[in-house]
C-alpha cells in the first residue's frame, strides 16, 4: 500500500514512517509549510511551536529523516489555506471576546484536508494518509462508521483535537501510535537509529505574543468585579481568557480569575475561584463522529480541554439545534470558543464549540 506520512521532523512522525516501511508499505514523506514568508512578527518566537518562522528547521529535519529511511520527501505549501482557515478564525474569535482552539481547526482543515489535497494536486499517488497522533481509528461494522478512540497513553492522548474529522477523512487515515505510549515510541526510535529519539515535543501553537497575530493596538479598559466595581486597568480584553489567573496585577485577599469578557465595553470581569465554576454549557457548530446525530438526552463523558480526563455529563440536544451539556461536578473555566468533546467508553461521539456557560 502507498502511504503518505505527514512528517513534522519530530520523533512521532519519524517512527510512523519507519514502522510502515518496515511493514512493507511504500512510504512517502511530506511536510506542510504554513509560515507566510511575508509575515513580519516581532519578539522572541521559539522553534518549538507549530506556527513558527523557524519551520525550515523542522523541514530540514524531516528531509534528513526521509533520506535516512530512503523514502521520497515533499514540502507542501499550505500557508494560504492556513492563514484563511486557522489564523483568521483565531483573530476573529479573540476579537469577539472568545478563546479559540487553533489546533482543532488546523487538524480539520489543514493537516487532514489541505495537506493530502495538495499532495494529490501535485500528482503524488497514495492510498492512505498517516500521522503520528496519539489516537486510534477503528471501523465499527455494526454502525458502519469510523470511530476515533483515545490513545492508550492517556498523558499524550490527542483525540480531543480530532473530533471534527469527518467520515471521509477518517476512512483514509492511519494513526499507528495510538496503541503505544510515548516512552515506547522513543524506544522504537532509538532501536531504528533515528536521531530524534530524544527530541522534545512541540509545546504550543505559537510561542510569541498573540498580538503578533491579532495586530491590535493597545486599548485601555477596566478590570471589574461582578458588581461592576472597577478594580484596575488593562491594555485590551483580547489579552485575557476565561480562567486566567496571572498577569492582572490586582491586589486581593484571594487569587482572582478571569470569569467573563465584555468586548463592547472592553471590560474584563474577574472573581474568586468559586465564581469561575459552572455546571452547564451550550455548544454550537456541532460535529458528530461515532454517531450520526444525538436525538435524545444521553449520559456520557466530556472534556472541555485536551489535558483533562473525561468527566461525567448528560448531553441534551435542544430544539434550536444546539447542545446543552450538564456536568455532575462543577467545571472551572468553561471558555466560549473552546471545544467540548463527548466520549463514551473512550470513543468520541462528537462535539461542538462552546457558546456560553450556565
Amino acid at each position: 500500500m502507498k502511504i503518505l506520512v505527514g512528517m513534522s521532523g519530530g520523533v512521532d512522525s519519524s517512527v510512523v514512517a519507519a514502522m510502515l516501511k518496515k511493514q512493507g508499505h511504500e512510504v512517502i514523506g511530506a511536510t506542510m509549510s504554513i509560515w507566510d514568508k511575508n509575515t513580519d512578527f516581532h519578539g522572541n518566537i521559539s522553534a518549538d511551536s507549530c506556527f513558527s518562522p523557524h519551520e525550515e528547521q523542522d523541514i530540514s529535519a524531516a528531509k534528513s529523516l526521509c533520506e535516512k529511511l530512503d523514502i521520497p520527501f515533499y514540502v507542501l505549501d499550505c500557508s494560504a489555506r492556513y492563514k484563511k482557515m486557522v489564523l483568521e478564525n483565531f483573530k476573529s474569535e479573540y476579537k469577539a471576546g472568545r478563546t479559540p482552539n487553533p489546533c482543532v481547526m488546523c487538524n480539520s482543515y489543514i493537516k487532514f484536508n489541505a495537506l493530502p489535497e495538495e499532495a494529490a494536486a501535485q500528482g503524488i499517488a497514495f492510498d492512505k494518509f498517516a500521522t503520528g497522533h496519539y489516537a486510534q481509528i477503528k471501523f465499527n461494522e455494526k454502525t458502519n462508521r469510523y470511530e476515533i478512540h483515545r490513545g492508550i497513553d492517556v498523558t499524550k492522548d490527542q483525540s480531543y483535537f480530532l473530533y471534527r474529522l469527518n467520515q471521509t477523512q477518517l476512512s483514509h487515515i492511519l494513526m499507528p501510535l495510538g496503541a503505544y505510549t510515548k516512552k515506547q515510541v522513543r524506544q522504537i526510535a532509538a532501536e531504528y537509529g533515528l536521531d530524534v529519539s530524544d527530541k522534545p515535543d512541540s509545546q504550543d501553537f505559537y510561542s510569541g505574543d498573540i498580538n503578533d497575530i491579532l495586530q491590535n493596538e493597545p486599548q485601555i479598559g477596566n478590570f471589574v468585579n461582578t458588581s461592576g466595581k472597577i478594580l484596575g486597568q488593562h491594555q485590551g480584553y483580547w489579552n485575557y481568557t476565561i480562567g486566567q489567573r496571572r498577569g492582572m496585577g490586582i491586589a486581593a485577599e484571594r487569587p482572582l480569575y478571569v470569569i467573563g469578557i465584555n468586548k463592547d465595553a472592553n471590560e474584563v470581569v474577574v472573581g474568586f475561584e468559586e465564581e469561575c465554576e459552572k455546571s452547564s454549557l451550550i455548544a454550537t457548530n456541532l460535529c458528530w463522529s461515532a454517531i450520526e446525530n444525538l436525538d435524545e438526552p444521553l449520559k456520557c463523558e466530556a472534556k472541555i480541554r485536551s489535558s483533562q480526563q473525561p468527566t461525567a455529563v448528560e448531553a441534551k440536544p435542544l430544539a434550536d439545534g444546539t447542545l446543552q451539556v450538564d456536568f455532575y461536578a462543577k467545571q472551572k473555566a468553561i471558555a466560549p470558543g473552546q471545544s467540548v468533546v463527548l466520549y463514551q467508553n473512550d470513543i468520541i461521539l462528537g462535539g461542538g464549540i462552546i457558546e456560553k456557560s450556565l
